[in-house]
């Protein structure tokens, strides 16, 4: 093949095609016109390819091809459009349609947390398990309140947060196994339990809640809301309903992995007022109107502004583009 005659011959077809990618908006004829000088020049860049290898006349009808190649594959929506979509609609309709397996989550961790802590607080053979009486008394009078402030505020912050954030993803993403969720439930609310039973029996109870509180009802509700979604996945993959096991795997867990998403925002919050508001000087009650804020906005975020979301028929999910195929049909 002669290079540069093959050029000079198919040039002018070449140019058409990059000057009919680059249009910002196509005709139906220009649009026909397009997928038929792409698959034209698609066979002329395969020829040359296959007689001169690689070459700059390649590689530029390579980059003509792909340009034109956008033009009807289409390309994700910009991501500062989709923002307001996500956090507005997609993100509260996921965390409103999984509200009552969160309910479900907090309260089996409230009871689960009161038992161990009364059993430790009321039985001394517990409390000595645990350990022996100086240490529980160190733990109580100083470890416990130094957790919170033995580290600068800013990176104790950063700390609890990825720590958090790391055990959210797990939920939402290890949910599907049935196990892990109910695992990681169980283990938070034996270790609130316990702290809290070791206070209370050595008369420390009010600074337990001084220093759990304030940032914890946010902390926890983001937990509980992971466990939530993690839990929702597995039974759409237990109880798919009329969709496919498959179907139903796929849109509860595209439309539930985006609370993982926000809870990152979340429990971003809730390490700042750990870090920051909760080992500060500031008064009990002023600690626990800031944190009190922050959980008042988030469950309206999630009930109000969700419920309005799904009322309109948002799920969470990807937009059918996005998404792709449900279903693949033979025509």
């Amino acid at each position: 093949m002669d290079l540069d005659a093959y050029t000079a011959a198919h040039r002018e077809e070449w140019d058409r095609l990059e000057e009919l990618g680059r249009k910002p908006r196509l005709s139906g004829a220009e649009a026909d016109e397009l997928i038929e000088r792409y698959q034209t020049a698609a066979s002329h860049l395969s020829a040359i390819k296959t007689t001169a290898g690689s070459t700059v006349v390649g590689d530029r009808l390579s980059v003509i091809l792909s340009r034109a190649r956008l033009r009807f594959t289409g390309a994700g929506a910009n991501l500062l459009r989709q923002l307001p979509l996500f956090f507005g609609a997609q993100l509260p309709a996921a965390l409103y349609r999984i509200r009552w397996i969160t309910l479900a989550v907090a309260l089996a961790t409230v009871v689960i947390g009161m038992l161990y802590g009364v059993w430790v607080a009321q039985d001394p053979r517990v409390l000595a398990n645990l350990g022996a009486d100086e240490d529980l008394r160190r733990y109580v009078e100083d470890e416990f309140v130094d957790y919170y402030k033995e580290n600068p505020a800013a990176s104790f912050a950063g700390q609890v947060w990825t720590n958090n954030a790391w055990i959210a993803a797990q939920c939402v993403a290890f949910g599907i196994t049935g196990v892990w969720v109910p695992y990681v439930v169980f283990s938070n609310a034996q270790n609130v339990g316990i702290a809290g039973g070791v206070m209370f029996a050595y008369d420390r109870g009010d600074v337990f809640f001084e220093y759990i509180l304030p940032h914890g009802i946010l902390e926890l509700t983001a937990v509980f809301v992971a466990a939530a979604a993690g839990l929702r996945i597995f039974w759409a993959w237990i109880a798919p309903g009329p969709r496919t096991r498959g179907q139903a795997l796929a849109e509860d867990g595209r439309a539930l992995f985006t609370v993982a998403v926000g809870l990152v925002l979340v429990l971003f919050v809730s390490g700042i007022i750990e870090g920051f508001v909760t080992p500060s000087p500031l008064p009990w009650w002023l600690k626990m109107t800031i944190g009190g804020a922050a959980l008042a906005a988030f469950l309206a975020y999630m009930l109000v502004l969700g419920r309005r979301a799904v009322r309109a028929g948002e799920t969470g999910d990807l937009g059918a583009f996005e998404a792709g195929a449900r279903r693949i049909v033979a025509g």
